[in-house]
């Protein structure tokens, strides 16, 4: 489970959503948005982050354009990424 360090800023998920929406068109990223969206109106549901990094995990070669239109879910799914190394 994903432990963040500080709030997730709801504009910057608004932001990514935007861009995902307007520069990828593959159906695959829609369970994605869906979760985004999700926490675009709840910022303070860390459970939302397990369901995020559940979905990016599905998108296989598609991350790498995800991450180039929404830098910001790197930012996200990066803070706790290596708490299991503990």
């Amino acid at each position: 489970m994903f432990d963040m360090g500080g709030p997730i800023d709801a504009g910057r998920i608004d932001e990514s959503i935007d861009l995902l929406k307007q520069h990828i068109v593959e159906p695959e990223i829609k369970p994605l948005l869906e979760v985004l969206e999700s926490m675009s109106e709840n910022p303070y549901d860390y459970a939302l982050l397990d369901r995020l990094s559940e979905e990016f995990g599905k998108l296989g070669f598609l991350q790498g354009a995800v991450l180039t239109y929404a830098p910001y879910l790197a930012v996200i799914l990066s803070d706790s990424s290596f708490d299991d190394f503990d």
